[in-house]
């Protein structure tokens, strides 16, 4: 009898732990892989292309792309390595076209950033041209969130392209040029605004693998 009772005990633990190991083995690719998209799209479109009419996504993510060489050419164009549920070569990224009619007019594009206490959310509206039209910082744990989402810190990004950007460096917090111009509101927060220039820069670097160098710009 207690001899039985220690099989059915045992085989009920080995049942559990195989359960467990099938749990984490099916969940940790969804955890892994971390995607940005837009809180409320229909409202978010509009606000930032007040002129358009409606829009489009795709998804577009750095393993089909390219895989591992992308991956290390993303990184060399950033200036620093990916680490972290944020930057996995399996992120999903949302790109939404965005039209007047029939006509494309822009893009929006949005990448997640470990900020100094939590995720930071940046997406950039852009031209045609891949200039920015808006810099919006949709989410941001921070105490000093207020400063670095207000539309005057955001209004300082306007009209700068990838190229204004590419010498910033995201591990040095240093950039000649326009970068060098641009003003943190919240010096208590120099974390988070560095954490959302390295997020501004690979969002442009991304936008340019994906979309303005290549070939029609959809899978």
């Amino acid at each position: 009898m207690e001899n039985s009772i220690r099989m059915n005990i045992q085989r009920m633990t080995n049942l559990i732990f195989q359960s467990l190991l099938l749990f984490l083995s099916t969940a940790m690719p969804a955890f892994a892989a971390v995607g940005c998209d837009l809180n409320d799209p229909d409202r978010d479109v509009a606000r930032l292309f007040p002129d358009s009419s409606g829009y489009r996504t795709f998804y577009a993510s750095i393993d089909k792309r390219g895989g591992e060489p992308l991956l290390r050419k993303v990184e060399k164009r950033l200036g620093d390595k990916f680490h972290g549920i944020y930057e996995t070569i399996d992120v999903p990224y949302t790109v939404y076209e965005v039209y007047s009619g029939k006509k494309k007019v822009g893009y929006i594009h949005g990448v997640n950033q470990k900020g100094q206490f939590g995720g930071i959310q940046v997406f950039v509206a852009l031209d045609l041209e891949g200039q920015i039209k808006s810099f919006y910082i949709q989410k941001m744990t921070s105490q000093w969130a207020n400063k670095l989402r207000d539309p005057k810190f955001g209004r300082q990004f306007m009209g700068l392209t990838l190229k204004d950007i590419e010498k910033y460096d995201p591990v040095t917090g240093k950039g000649p040029g326009r970068v060098a111009d641009l003003k943190n509101p919240a010096p208590e927060a120099e974390t988070d605004f560095r954490a959302a220039l390295r997020a501004l820069k690979k969002n442009l670097v991304l936008m340019d693998e994906f979309v303005f160098s290549a070939k029609g710009g959809n899978p």
